[in-house]
């Protein structure tokens, strides 16, 4: 019988859902071939003039996903964890991710921000990005930049911005090392559960979930929980920059979350550690950083 794999047609996510396949053939000594990769066409795909945050937020990357997979059309689907809603339908559940690659993100187009030219042009959708750029260069100019890699190389080549931010962990599954220069996470903290790949099955299918949790990486799994824990207890949605990551040492898990106004002009920055199985602390620091927060920054998220 073969199990059905969806995902998003684009290169990233078809490298992707090729890693997710490889990773349960091996897991299960089986044939890849029994496995069947399904794309499917999502509105975010589609629109690619305007913000998600104008359009319906993450739920573009995976509502059409969400349908085929309670349609019983795929086994399972596989997605990009930062795209993911915090809140998912009661229907699915995450049953495993891969191994997290590189959280950082990656400068195109110059070496470093200090070498943006004054009123520099940065290309972005991201308002964590816009946001933290600003907060290193208020001088920046900030313009949409939607689309694939290589849209987006495609137009920085052509003139349109000066520079532009990419997932390093992208652009490594895409083969593409050596574009752009990694920045330190004390530049630019990452988005919550940037680099890495969960795979989500029908909550009652027992079958598939077994078949899916084989591969499950616990130290990703336990680390990007805490960070949506964070963004749940925050209430953000598509229009707040908040980075945040967390990192495990041992029976240590440490969150670390950045929240931003929309234009940098502020900032709140903190972190927590705790036992990896804490469901208090991303909460608990989420009120601790919204308590602190100037009007600018806390406007951004649902209390």
């Amino acid at each position: 019988m073969t199990f059905k794999l969806g995902t998003r047609g684009s290169p990233l996510a078809l490298v992707q859902a090729h890693a997710t396949r490889d990773a349960l053939a091996k897991a299960h000594g089986i044939d890849p071939a029994t496995i069947e990769i399904v794309m499917i066409k999502t509105t975010g795909d589609r629109v690619q003039d305007r913000a998600l945050a104008e359009i319906g937020g993450k739920a573009l990357w995976t509502k059409e996903l969400d349908r085929a997979l309670c349609a019983h059309e795929i086994d399972a689907a596989v997605h990009s964890m930062k795209d993911v809603e915090t809140v998912r339908p009661t229907e699915i559940r995450i049953a495993a991710m891969l191994p997290r690659a590189d959280v950082r993100d990656r400068l195109v187009g110059i070496a470093s921000l200090a070498d943006l030219p004054r009123d520099g042009v940065v290309g972005t959708s991201s308002p964590r990005r816009a946001a933290q750029v600003l907060s290193h260069r208020p001088d920046a100019r900030i313009v949409l930049f939607r689309g694939n890699v290589d849209t987006r190389l495609a137009k920085l080549a052509a003139g349109e911005v000066d520079a532009t931010l990419l997932a390093a962990a992208g652009l490594e599954r895409l083969g593409r090392h050596e574009v752009g220069t990694a920045l330190s996470i004390d530049t630019l903290l990452p988005a919550p559960s940037q680099g890495a790949v969960g795979i989500e099955v029908r909550a009652e299918d027992a079958a598939a979930l077994a078949f899916v949790r084989a591969i499950d990486h616990a130290p990703t799994h336990q680390a990007v929980r805490a960070e949506r824990g964070f963004l749940a207890a925050l209430g953000a949605d598509c229009h707040s920059p908040v980075g945040a990551l967390a990192t495990i040492d041992g029976d240590v898990l440490t969150l670390r979350a950045q929240l931003l106004a929309q234009d940098g002009s502020a900032q709140v920055v903190d972190s927590a550690s705790g036992a990896i199985d804490d469901i208090d602390l991303p909460r608990t620091l989420a009120e601790t950083m919204l308590a602190r927060a100037p009007e600018s920054v806390a406007k951004l998220f649902a209390r």
